[in-house]
């Protein structure tokens, strides 16, 4: 396994804080987690999820302005945004089927460095193109936040940006390369971040450049 930064650990902490972070316990960050070869297997097996799950275009609450980002889920629930706000569905809501498995790289994943007993029940797939972001934002929709969400990037690079659990709360930036794994767990699970951009050209993975970030959640209270 790669070299961790680790906000949990004290040695590592003075660093993990100077690079990318805001000293809370609970971030995580791996770079080049995953070699060249798993994430060619993974975009494999994520393009399989997307035949199944086509990408589509998740509108904001209550105004119905469409992301910038395209999005599909894989797992028993699928994260979706639109008019009605954010939430959890068993189903694809253009096709009306059920999200795909996740694949079975993807688990092992979370196995290897969530830190959490119970296996996620969704994986969001969102895909960047050139001038995508993601403002900054918490992951909150889920009913128990003791569990980790586990981020995989691949593809073109982009600038993350990781606040506190305020969203006036001071910002640090930090690249994030094709293979690069972040955990957002602890006292950060709450803590706000965004994409304020992606640099095009900067990994040859995707054939047609673009970036897609895997974020994996529990959505359920564990004893449930």
């Amino acid at each position: 396994m790669k070299a961790v930064i680790d906000e949990t650990s004290e040695p590592a902490s003075a660093a993990a804080t100077a690079r990318c972070g805001t000293g809370r316990s609970g971030f995580r960050f791996y770079p080049g987690y995953l070699d060249r070869e798993r994430q060619e297997r993974l975009v494999l097996a994520i393009r399989q999820v997307c035949a199944a799950a086509p990408l589509y275009t998740s509108r904001m609450p209550k105004s119905g302005r469409p992301m910038s980002v395209r999005m599909s889920n894989c797992g028993a629930l699928g994260w979706l945004s639109d008019e009605r706000g954010y939430r959890y569905e068993p189903v694809h809501p253009e096709t009306g089927q059920p999200w795909p498995a996740i694949p079975e790289m993807l688990l092992a994943v979370w196995d290897e460095i969530a830190r959490y007993p119970h296996p996620p029940e969704a994986c969001l797939i969102n895909f960047y193109e050139a001038a995508a972001k993601m403002g900054l934002h918490q992951d909150r929709d889920e009913q128990d936040f003791a569990a980790p969400v586990v981020s995989l990037s691949l593809g073109d690079s982009c600038l993350f940006r990781l606040g506190g659990t305020k969203r006036a709360d001071p910002t640090r930036s930090l690249r994030l390369n094709s293979g690069d794994a972040l955990v957002l767990g602890g006292a950060a699970r709450l803590c706000f971040h965004g994409v304020d951009r992606i640099y095009p050209g900067t990994s040859t993975l995707l054939a047609d450049g673009g970036r897609i970030n895997l974020t994996m959640r529990r959505v359920s209270c564990a004893d449930r």
